[in-house]
């Protein structure tokens, strides 16, 4: 025969057990909410926002200076912008017959430039044989609604091409308003670093790329050798600020723009980074030092 014995504890004794662990039971269970509940970050300069913030106050900043966001870029590079945005659309090399989205360029500094280069650009088509020209597009797409309309102001001005449609797009680069497939160039200069979720971006603009569509970012980086990186840094932290502040009255908004340059991916890092996201023939090019770099990829 065997012996089984049972040992049974009190209910008494199991109402007290529940008394002691139920604050430690309670603390632990909030504690597991409070982490699934955690909301994503990401950085807005040298502060830690909520993702879903980041847009909102990248907005406002650009709401504040849309008028005078080009005179600043003069006298922030002392006008050298306006020759790496010229070399910029150079190395794009705009063709008529294309599609052309141009992302974060509300004020059309980018997409002007398009313009005056498909002038220069001969017909895609045998128009000798009466063939019919595939229509050319340039898209300015801005999530910011202020930058847009300086753009669109601007535009009144522009001579456009015979058979080329210029237009403006409200639309947030990590959710693009085009269908698959459906452009074949895509640039960004000067926005990137202000996109909430960078693989995204890419990820977005490889999505609506055709098949060897290309895709070219420019965008403040960093300087190769140490003596113009650490003078870099003192003009950046002291002087764009103050001119900021000279010129459009916000000088917030270029603290803004000097922290977020500080804490964009380095030139290998985003070229990495576009690989990871699908594209091939990855490559950069360094301008003053890698103070800005060009990066360029093509849709497999």
């Amino acid at each position: 025969h065997r012996l089984e014995m049972t040992t049974r504890i009190p209910p008494c004794t199991m109402r007290r057990i529940a008394r002691v662990a139920a604050p430690f039971t309670r603390r632990i269970s909030s504690t597991s909410f409070a982490l699934n509940e955690q909301k994503e970050t990401t950085h807005f300069g040298y502060r830690t926002v909520a993702a879903d913030e980041k847009a909102k106050l990248v907005g406002e900043v650009f709401s504040k200076v849309a008028s005078r966001y080009d005179v600043m870029n003069d006298f922030m590079s002392g006008g050298l912008h306006r020759l790496w945005k010229d070399h910029f659309v150079a190395k794009l090399g705009p063709v008529r017959g294309t599609t052309i989205v141009d992302l974060a360029g509300g004020t059309g500094d980018i997409s002007f430039r398009i313009l005056d280069a498909l002038k220069r650009s001969p017909m895609t088509a045998n128009i000798a044989k009466g063939e019919t020209e595939a229509a050319t597009r340039v898209i300015v797409c801005d999530i910011n609604a202020d930058m847009l309309g300086e753009g669109r102001r601007r535009a009144e001005s522009i001579a456009v091409a015979p058979g080329v449609q210029l237009s403006f797009v409200q639309g947030d680069a990590e959710s693009l308003p085009m269908a698959d497939g459906s452009v074949d160039a895509v640039t960004i200069a000067f926005g990137l670093r202000n996109v909430t979720r960078t693989a995204l971006a890419l990820s977005e603009a490889r999505r609506v790329l055709r098949k060897g569509g290309r895709f070219l970012i420019m965008e403040f980086s960093q300087p190769v050798s140490s003596p113009i990186r650490a003078a870099y840094d003192v003009y950046s932290a002291y002087a764009i600020p103050a001119m900021g502040a000279a010129i459009t009255g916000h000088p917030e908004a270029y603290s803004y723009l000097v922290e977020s340059i500080r804490r964009f991916p380095t030139q290998e890092v985003l070229a990495q980074m576009m690989r990871d996201q699908g594209f091939a023939c990855v490559e950069y090019e360094n301008l003053l030092d890698g103070i800005v770099a060009i990066h360029s990829g093509f849709r497999p």
